[in-house]
């Protein structure tokens, strides 16, 4: 039988409990404890933990959701899209398919001028420019890693402290 998960000293509950903390492959990196009680997983791990249930993964739902409309209401919701579509162009088979995405991911997310323009060094820039004629599965690696870098360094702690987030956990603490 599996152990309740802990409370921390403050009453907050394990952030697997609730479901929100920044969970990419399956390694979650947690804010302070005294702070953490959501999961905002992203991308396609979105049921990286036992869900035990459906109220579980409606808690974890609405976590994401959450953290995507903060990142909407910071007008930098572009970061978790371009880091979503990166997962999903990691899993193309096809090259066709593979140089389409590329390009369109490319046109929407890196290219200067780019309607959702991601927020990368000049290097990355010109190093995904340069190779767009002939991309590979790993041809948004850097920017991917320097995006979620910002996402859990930046964006995650400061949902952490958003009235968005403090709603979620009044309605999952009135549950």
């Amino acid at each position: 039988m599996r152990q309740p998960l802990p409370r921390f000293t403050d009453g907050c509950r394990h952030p697997q409990e609730l479901g929100v903390c920044l969970v990419i492959r399956r390694l979650p990196v947690r804010a302070p404890a005294r702070t953490v009680s959501v999961v905002v997983s992203l991308g396609k791990t979105l049921h990286p933990l036992p869900t035990g249930g459906g109220q579980r993964a409606r808690r974890r739902q609405s976590g994401q959701i959450a953290f995507r409309e903060f990142l909407k209401s910071e007008y930098s919701e572009e970061n978790i899209l371009f880091w979503l579509d990166c997962e999903e162009y990691k899993k193309i088979k096809t090259v066709p398919e593979m140089i389409s995405s590329a390009n369109r991911i490319y046109s929407e997310f890196v290219q200067t001028e780019a309607p959702r323009q991601i927020n990368i060094d000049c290097t990355t820039r010109e190093s995904i420019t340069n190779n767009i004629s002939k991309p590979t599965l790993t041809s948004f690696d850097t920017a991917q890693k320097h995006i979620y870098s910002l996402l859990a360094r930046d964006c995650y702690p400061r949902f952490l402290k958003s009235d968005i987030y403090q709603g979620l956990l009044r309605r999952n603490d009135s549950r």
